[in-house]
């Protein structure tokens, strides 16, 4: 047996009036995810347990089978897994994010979480200065992908509070500024890396080009080092992971799947979306189980943008759904799962709790006979009656073939 999830980051959305009360999926021209609607197994799922976050980590470690209530570290310390980064037992990773903030009236504003989604030649090149600058025994500094950067903390504080920059888009950043015990260390850190950045070259060049300057660095996400079990002792089953994000990456390499790096792979609306279809395929000739994530409607969502979330949505079922199932029956035996990790409304540039849909095809043999639905969206979904409360138990039933 064969088995693939598909991942659209973010898809699952609230109705919006600009669309006649309907949701970018209801919306979407979706024939592929219809498709398995009307031949395979729809329901719901609660990716995020209550009294979490609703972040793409907490809910892609439910994804993957993982009780992110007993197993969620933070995000930050995923990410260093995917880079490879050794945290010490007290060492605290911390997600270290190149953001663009607008001063209004001597009070300073989250413009943009991604310093217009800087390139990497660029924003390596800030991380080298912040390192040069910044770095001591305490403290070190890591490229990543895009705007996505990791801080080290020797022997830090992990219990602070401190807020995704994507959360608060257009607001006043002083209420949500790191707090807590060693809190002012941190604001100490992103006032300095300001100082740092007024004058720093790449921004000379970025303000030229038009492009975005980078304001600051915004600290989040901390957690110390991450222990979960293997996806190989957990499921009997070999695996790999695909995505442009280390986070996605951190929780897989934990989980001992091996990533599968993709040509093109951004992490934005421009990813090589038929590239993760086709090497996803490849892979299963060697491998089991492959989990492949794509980020471009979470990101679409985040900017507020209801035609590009509508577009990642077709890329991705067209490009990504379309391709897979078209390929797959090459294998004798397979089953194929589709979903959002969580809800991404446009309304709040954010992630909500909500319940998302999923699809699985075909259906595993020993399950209840579902009322097949017309389309994929949170509705039809909804409209099922078939619902994991619990996010983990997911992939138990998608690989086990578990009751509920």
């Amino acid at each position: 047996m064969k088995y693939i999830v598909l991942l659209g980051d973010g898809m699952a959305d609230y109705p919006l009036p600009e669309l006649g009360e309907k949701t970018p999926l209801m919306v979407a021209k979706t024939p592929f995810m219809d498709f398995l609607a009307q031949k395979g197994v729809l329901g719901r799922v609660q990716t995020v347990p209550k009294g979490l976050t609703p972040g793409s980590d907490v809910a892609n470690l439910s994804v993957m089978g993982y009780d992110p209530a007993v197993f969620y570290p933070g995000r930050a310390p995923l990410e260093a897994a995917s880079m490879k980064i050794p945290l010490g037992a007290n060492d605290v990773a911390f997600r270290c994010n190149l953001v663009t903030l607008t001063d209004k009236n001597g009070q300073l504003f989250m413009e943009d979480y991604s310093a217009g989604h800087i390139a990497n030649k660029d924003a390596h090149a800030i991380i080298k200065i912040l390192n040069d600058a910044l770095s001591d025994e305490q403290f070190s500094f890591y490229p990543g992908v895009s705007y996505r950067h990791l801080m080290i903390w020797k022997s830090g504080n992990s219990g602070l509070k401190t807020t995704p920059p994507h959360d608060i888009t257009g607001k006043e950043i002083g209420p949500y500024l790191p707090q807590g015990n060693g809190s002012e260390i941190l604001k100490d850190l992103m006032a300095k890396s300001k100082k740092i950045l007024l004058n720093a070259s790449v921004n000379e060049r970025r303000k030229q080009k038009g492009d975005k300057e980078v304001s600051s660095i915004w600290l989040w996400g901390q957690g110390k080092s991450i222990t979960i079990p293997s996806f190989k002792k957990k499921y009997d089953c070999s695996g790999a992971v695909i995505s442009a994000v280390d986070l996605i990456k951190g929780i897989g390499l934990s989980a001992g799947l091996e990533p599968i790096d993709v040509p093109g792979a951004t992490g934005f609306l421009d990813t090589n979306y038929y590239g993760k279809a086709e090497y996803a395929i490849n892979a299963l000739h060697e491998k089991d189980f492959v989990f492949v994530h794509v980020e471009a409607p979470d990101e679409a969502a985040h900017n507020g943008n209801i035609r590009d979330k509508i577009k990642a949505i077709e890329d991705f079922d067209e490009k990504v759904v379309g391709t897979v199932l078209t390929k797959i029956k090459q294998f004798s035996s397979y089953r194929v799962l589709v979903l959002p990790d969580h809800a991404t409304p446009i309304q709040l540039k954010t992630h909500a709790s909500d319940p998302v849909p999923f699809v699985i095809y075909p259906s595993p043999e020993d399950v209840v006979q579902q009322k097949l639905s017309p389309s994929f969206d949170e509705e039809s979904a909804a409209n099922t009656g078939l619902f994991f409360p619990q996010g983990h138990k997911l992939m138990d039933y998608f690989i086990l073939g578990m009751r509920e």
